[in-house]
């Protein structure tokens, strides 16, 4: 999902060149540097303001809704737990690479260990692609509990929640495991600079002195594989939710319950439709510059995190009668 999985392995089409004034003779190299935003370098410090609080707000936020939900025991239900989920997939992905943004935006700190840089890879990808997999979850859940209520609870016990979310945690795990392998495996020249805020897979393989279309064509395949799949079930889940909701007899009961999926759908269209922008750039904008592609993948990774616990916060009324709570208390 993202550039992460789907537009990062279109970036072989990107025009990430070096000057050949940069080569050098070296394999294998103990270190990478992240030039941060080709071309923006002298706003570096102002583009850190709008990321930096993204990456606050994702952090109260998302913290916010796991201790929320931890302390009531009314929430211990199914919605909740896979949204407890989402929470932790959306603090990863953002802590994946925003401190080490930060450190190159205030401190010039460029520098990034092999492994490191290897592991940073890793996260930005096996991540999104949990979160997919949530989300198709959470769609499950919503069609369930809409279109089969009486046995919603025997269908998704705690039991079957856990295996689920085990299921999709080695999904993640295993499907992207390949990458940081293989791009280990290759010998690297020329140059160790990455035009970049982080360790992009694409990015990062091109400075290879192989052939990497395995890389590529692996790549491609997770990404279709993946987001085509979560899609297709996201897609027959709200089919039989919205043939469900229509069969209802009354206007209001069908607005309210197609109101409980109101949050989700939102969660959907902020975790998606980046990713689209990301992909219709990368795999048509050739003439776009290269430090709008940078931009994109960055928001990509730091938007959902920050939108989908204001979201969550704001349209579901447990949870915002929660956070309402302390205020009115000391009002009464």
């Amino acid at each position: 999902m993202k550039e992460t999985l789907l537009c990062l392995n279109f970036g072989h089409l990107l025009p990430y060149t070096m000057s050949d004034s940069n080569s050098t003779d070296f394999t294998n190299p103990s270190t990478f540097i992240l030039l941060g935003i080709p071309g923006l370098e002298a706003a570096h410090v102002w583009i850190s303001i709008p990321f930096c609080t993204m990456y606050i707000i994702a952090i109260l936020g998302n913290f916010t809704i796991l201790f929320i939900v931890k302390r009531e025991p009314s929430l211990h239900v199914p919605m909740y737990y896979f949204l407890c989920m989402l929470a932790i997939t959306d603090l990863v992905m953002s802590t994946t690479i925003l401190p080490k943004m930060l450190s190159i935006f205030w401190f010039n700190s460029r520098e990034i260990n092999f492994i490191a840089c290897l592991t940073q890879l890793y996260f930005s990808l096996s991540f999104p692609a949990m979160q997919s997999g949530i989300l198709v979850a959470m769609a499950f859940d919503r069609y369930v509990a809409i279109c089969d209520p009486l046995r919603h609870s025997t269908t998704l016990t705690n039991a079957v929640v856990a295996k689920i979310g085990l299921a999709l945690v080695l999904r993640g795990t295993i499907l992207i495991l390949p990458y940081p392998f293989l791009a280990r495996s290759w010998p690297y020249c020329r140059t160790n600079i990455i035009p970049h805020t982080y360790c992009e897979h694409i990015a990062v393989v091109k400075l290879a002195c192989a052939d990497i279309r395995v890389s590529s064509y692996y790549g491609l395949s997770v990404a279709f594989l993946v987001i085509s799949l979560d899609v297709f079930f996201i897609a027959v889940s709200y089919t039989q939710i919205l043939r469900a909701i229509f069969s209802l007899p009354t206007k209001d009961a069908r607005l309210k319950t197609f109101g409980t999926c109101g949050s989700h759908l939102c969660v959907i269209l902020s975790s998606y439709i980046p990713a689209l922008f990301s992909f219709l750039t990368h795999r048509f904008g050739h003439n776009v510059a290269l430090h709008l592609h940078v931009l994109m993948a960055n928001v990509y990774l730091l938007l959902p995190p920050m939108l989908n616990p204001i979201i969550y916060g704001a349209r579901t009324q447990q949870i915002r009668d929660k956070l309402l709570q302390p205020f009115t208390h000391k009002g009464t």
